[in-house]
């Protein structure tokens, strides 16, 4: 049967599994802002499309905004949840944790 080593029960590992999940929910946050403007507002006809700043609205609100918003979302993210740490290990004798 499979153990799963003791260090990934270490802090880092624990920090480094959420800011995973954090990433994944950023992507499908963004996948789900393009796909709702993009195929719902561009799913009509091409001569039914309404323009914001001369881009179709669909392009608009999937392309343009949901970047702008990505961009702020990620800022948010970095500078205030994920966490600055150490990539060594925290027992670390001098020799990168490993034992001669």
């Amino acid at each position: 049967m499979y153990r799963i080593p003791e260090r990934t029960t270490e802090r880092r590992f624990k920090i480094a599994h959420r800011e995973a999940w954090i990433g994944v929910i950023l992507a499908l946050v963004n996948i789900l802002w393009w796909y709702g403007f993009a195929y719902t507002m561009g799913s009509k006809a091409p001569e039914e499309y309404t323009y914001v700043f001369g881009f179709p609205a669909w392009f608009f609100w999937s392309c343009i905004v949901g970047f702008i918003v990505m961009v702020i979302l990620v800022f948010i993210v970095v500078k205030f949840v994920l966490v600055d740490m150490s990539l060594e290990d925290e027992d670390d004798t001098g020799n990168g944790g490993h034992s001669s």
